[in-house]
């Protein structure tokens, strides 16, 4: 089981983005301290939900930092970028850091982001598969051309070459956030593993995973490929000596958090959207995911792995807001949890 953080840089009330992101950059380095697999960073624009607009130059910034911690994106959001930008840039990070970058992608939402980038919602409701079969031919031809409805430009080389060998080039991991059953055959078809998000719960995510194996094998994907799909689960975790007081620790910041953080959010074409009750969603997420002591958590982690199939997994780490809350609950995440999981 490979265990790791998910990192949103997020501004709770009263907070600036400066100790939004110091939080985010500590609490991955105390994750490779304490012997998490892979810390996963989020991406928004415009809201205090997260601070992070960029997950890639983050992921640079931790690389640097890091020595063996795994970095991915969750998620660059791919009708905001030009898909060769974003591969160039996954090329390199994976070059440049000896393999150890993950490039999570998704579809975003129908955000005021489109207008600001030029995108158009156009880009977000149909140009997703387009964009990402242009990206994945980047990151394993040496050349690359494209005469696509959104992208058309003559041949050009792959510079960096996601790998140096003169045969198949390995290049750094894709993984596609998945929230539909349209998005879930988009990565079957594809062979990629997917991101699952921590609004759903065990039951939901394993019809997912069937689903993405039942598609993946009727599209002819060989059986190692579906048997060695390394999917991830993002959840919530906190710790404490008591499940009642790792639960209190969440209802008493994350409400606040998530009420100014989703207000924020505006749409690019006036639709309307419901947004959660922010205290009704902490009690979901407490009751979802590994909250509470060190037992109940790797006891929660185990039987998501046993009944989903997933066995990695990313998770809210920072739900406290508080920096030394943050860096304690990751410490004890490496200590008191992951060695009852090996």
């Amino acid at each position: 089981m490979r265990v790791g953080s998910f990192v949103l840089a997020a501004r709770f009330p009263g907070q600036g983005e400066g100790e939004a992101l110091h939080r985010a950059v500590r609490s991955a380095e105390v994750a490779e301290e304490s012997g998490l697999d892979t810390v996963w960073l989020a991406e928004h624009h415009f809201v205090p939900y997260g601070t992070c607009p960029s997950a890639v130059t983050l992921a640079a910034l931790l690389l640097g930092r890091t020595r063996r911690l795994r970095v991915g994106t969750a998620v660059s959001v791919l009708p905001t970028v030009h898909p060769v930008a974003l591969g160039e840039q996954a090329a390199l990070l994976h070059v440049a850091s000896g393999g150890r970058f993950s490039l999570g992608l998704g579809r975003g939402g129908p955000w005021v982001d489109l207008e600001v980038f030029g995108a158009g919602l156009e880009a977000y409701e149909k140009g997703f598969p387009e964009a990402l079969d242009l990206l994945l031919r980047w990151l394993s031809e040496p050349s690359v051309g494209a005469g696509g409805e959104r992208y058309r430009f003559r041949e050009v080389p792959v510079v960096p070459r996601p790998s140096e060998a003169l045969t198949e080039a390995e290049g750094p991991e894709v993984v596609v956030a998945c929230t539909s059953p349209a998005s879930v055959r988009l990565a079957a078809e594809r062979g990629l593993p997917m991101l699952l998000g921590m609004h759903v719960g065990d039951e939901e995510k394993a019809e997912m995973v069937a689903l993405w194996r039942r598609h993946a094998r009727a599209c002819g994907r060989t059986s190692a490929e579906i048997e060695g799909a390394a999917h991830v689960s993002a959840g919530v975790c906190q710790i404490a000596d008591r499940r009642s007081d790792a639960a209190e620790i969440l209802l008493k910041a994350m409400p606040g958090w998530l009420k100014q953080g989703l207000e924020a959010h505006v749409t690019v074409d006036g639709r309307e959207r419901r947004m959660r009750d922010p205290l009704a969603y902490t009690e979901l997420l407490c009751g979802l995911h590994p909250v509470g002591t060190p037992r109940l958590c790797a006891d929660r982690l185990a039987a998501t792995s046993e009944r989903t199939g997933i066995s990695r997994f990313a998770l809210l780490v920072e739900g406290s807001g508080d920096l030394a809350a943050t860096e304690e609950n990751v410490r004890r995440l490496g200590a008191e949890v992951l060695p009852q999981l090996t």
